[in-house]
């Protein structure tokens, strides 16, 4: 019982207007954009790698400086390396410095001309520097990237002091190494023997590449401007989208609780008619279907309250004969009366019967299958068979119209054939003795149209439409009180509508007198079988 008292507290908020937003779309759709442009953010990740590159092609020019460097100094005197360290300091931008073969530094180009760096200290750097170091300490962590070791000036400058140059020295190659400045700047040094006399001097060129993360970070600034703006613009067609898709469909849900709870008599489920797209099409399919609903629930309601009143006359009339019997002694009398109770009960009988067929057509109509049926074949196989009625007048059937092989709608053979069979029985009702009641057939505008005519009184045109209604019925006297229950055209109205199609009365078309009972179905859409096929013979 929980779940389902848990259900109709769903449903009674959401017809109060409520929304749980942990079902909604909105949330689903701005997800799914949002994270589409996550990828976007890869980009962060990707300046990782190109902060590398920098460095390494920014490692490779500085090595390509240092060998001209040192090819110069080598053809050099002695006397103009001093000279030539100075100018080539100057160009560059680098910090060089000369150690001999015992690692003491011979020459230093930061003693002879103003240095073209200082390391910074980092606690002197103004707040937004320091939220960039920040953001890069977190970009750099997310990425997983090598973290170098921090270079620190040594208290006495050596060569030994500095791991590239005694690599250089050792191996008489050039070496590099990349370090963070105090200010997580890139440091970059690279060591390279002088000559190859052996001699063993050594040159260090080392720079602070602080250039290097302001490219990145003016890189990472423009990604994360343009990532904004993507995710705003995503954000903004999300919103538009879900109130183009999610509200329209929380009016129809909303709605349809209400139509499922049943609180109002007339709940308006909203059409859209500006939609033009699939949300319109859904929102009409609902209405229709909420009105249909409403109909067929009407139609049950006026069925129901017809059905009680018709039941009451008889139930009424029984119930004074079964009285009367029991207080009547003339034999006479009671034997009337008793004939009156019979009569009443076969009343009952017809009655119950009718109803309960008119209710089971009301159901086959929505399950059964349709089929291509012969229409001409069907009907001249009705006329050659009929057979006149004891109890009514003797009247004659003719048929013309189109032949087999002609004429072909879909639907269920069986309810066309009671269809007819009930206009005819309706028809032989007003014929006068000796009359005749002709059928027709003719296609026109994809339609078949069928048109029973009969020569009795005809049908004011005030009563042509109520006697369609159930129940409703006016018969002729010789006919006799409650022997009709009133269904016949009621049912045969009903079957037609379960196949698209339509009944109406009208007057004879040569202006004689009688009525003409037209019936419109459509044509089959498929293909037409031939007049032997097994489909078209079960429409006979």
């Amino acid at each position: 019982m929980a779940p389902d008292i848990a259900s109709t507290r769903n449903e009674e908020r959401l017809a109060s207007g409520e929304w749980t937003t942990r079902i909604s779309l909105t949330r689903r759709i701005l997800a799914v954009n949002i994270f589409a442009l996550a990828i976007l953010a890869g980009g962060f990740f990707y300046l990782d790698s190109y902060r590398a590159r920098l460095i390494d092609g920014r490692l490779v020019s500085i090595s390509r400086e240092t060998a001209l460097i040192a090819a110069a100094m080598e053809t050099a005197p002695a006397s103009d390396r001093a000279r030539l360290l100075l100018r080539t300091a100057q160009t560059t931008g680098l910090r060089l410095r000369i150690y001999d073969a015992d690692g003491t530094k011979l020459a230093d180009s930061f003693r002879l001309i103003p240095p073209s760096y200082t390391l910074r200290d980092p606690m002197r750097d103004p707040l937004h520097i320091k939220l960039a170091r920040v953001l890069d300490r977190v970009v750099e962590t997310i990425a997983l990237a090598d973290r170098p070791a921090y270079v620190k000036e040594p208290a006495q400058d050596r060569r030994d002091a500095w791991p590239e140059a005694r690599e250089a020295a050792r191996t008489r190659a050039p070496a590099s190494a990349y370090r963070f400045a105090p200010d997580r700047t890139p440091f970059l040094s690279v060591a390279r023997p002088l000559d190859e006399a052996g001699r063993g001097d050594v040159l260090l060129a080392t720079a602070n590449t602080r250039d290097i993360t302001d490219i990145v970070r003016a890189e990472r600034l423009r990604i994360a401007l343009v990532f904004a703006a993507a995710i705003l613009v995503s954000v903004l067609l999300s919103l538009f989208l879900a109130r183009t898709i999610v509200l329209p469909l929380r009016r129809l849900a909303r709605a349809a609780v209400r139509v499922r709870l049943g609180r109002a008599r007339e709940v308006i489920v909203p059409r859209l008619p500006d939609r033009r797209d699939e949300i319109g099409m859904l929102a009409r399919a609902v209405s229709d279907m909420s009105q249909a609903l409403r109909q067929r629930i009407d139609a049950t309601d006026a069925f129901a309250a017809d059905v009680s009143h018709e039941l009451k006359n008889p139930i009424a009339s029984l119930r004074s004969a079964l009285e009367g019997l029991a207080q009547i002694k003339d034999p006479a009398l009671q034997a009337k009366l008793l004939a009156i109770a019979q009569d009443d009960v076969r009343r009952l009988d017809r009655l119950v019967s009718d109803i309960a067929e008119a209710t089971r057509i009301d159901a086959q109509l929505s399950r059964t299958p349709f089929e291509t049926i012969d229409l001409g074949r069907m009907i001249g196989r009705m006329v050659r068979n009929h057979a006149p009625r004891e109890d009514g007048p003797a009247v004659r059937l003719s048929y013309a119209g189109s032949g087999r092989g002609a004429v072909f709608v879909s639907g269920d053979p069986q309810k066309l054939v009671r269809v007819v069979d009930n206009l005819v029985d309706n028809a032989r009702s007003f014929s006068p003795d000796g009359g005749r009641i002709r059928l027709t057939l003719s296609a026109e505008d994809g339609k078949a149209i069928v048109a029973v005519e009969d020569e009795g009184p005809g049908v004011p045109e005030s009563e042509r439409e109520a006697i369609f209604r159930r129940f409703h019925s006016v018969r002729p006297e010789r006919d006799g009180f409650g022997k009709h229950s009133g269904l016949g055209l009621a049912i045969a109205r009903t079957i037609l509508e379960g196949h698209h199609g339509s009944i109406h009365v009208e007057a004879r078309l040569d202006g004689k007198a009688g009525a003409r009972f037209v019936v419109t179905l459509p044509l089959a859409e498929q293909d037409v079988p031939p007049p032997n096929s097994a489909k078209a013979r079960s429409g006979a």
